[in-house]
């Protein structure tokens, strides 16, 4: 399910947290489906627990995953509620960084629509 990048650069816990929120957006993990423990996800995906700790109290934060003590941790029944202005501008500097590189590729506004319609169609 997780498959880590150790050359990728971005951090393990990010990594965890990217894959679980693509796996909510194709369905393939859907609201109430239980996700395993810290300590088994650690496990599986040969990670320290404490990064796999950081990854879900992060998509925990986002409104991804809600734990109930006790039961275990599942997909939320709501998710993408949470969605906050710090997590909103980190996404925006990141896409601004992309599209001035697309800019100095040479890519006209055009070709960027094109680009980003077709990787949001992919998704």
């Amino acid at each position: 399910m997780i498959i880590i990048s150790y050359q990728s650069g971005q951090p393990i816990y990010e990594q965890i947290v990217e894959q679980i929120k693509f796996h909510v957006m194709k369905e393939y993990l859907k609201p109430g489906d239980f996700i395993p423990s810290v300590r088994k996800m650690a496990l599986e995906i040969g990670v320290t627990p404490n990064t796999v700790a950081k990854a879900y109290q992060e998509l925990e934060r986002q409104g991804v995953i809600q734990t109930i003590p006790g039961k275990g941790t599942f997909i939320a029944e709501k998710i993408g509620s949470h969605m906050d202005k710090v997590q909103l501008e980190k996404i925006e500097n990141t896409v601004r960084s992309q599209l001035v590189e697309l800019r100095l590729l040479g890519y006209s506004k055009e070709d960027t629509l094109k680009l980003v319609g077709r990787l949001y169609e992919g998704l």
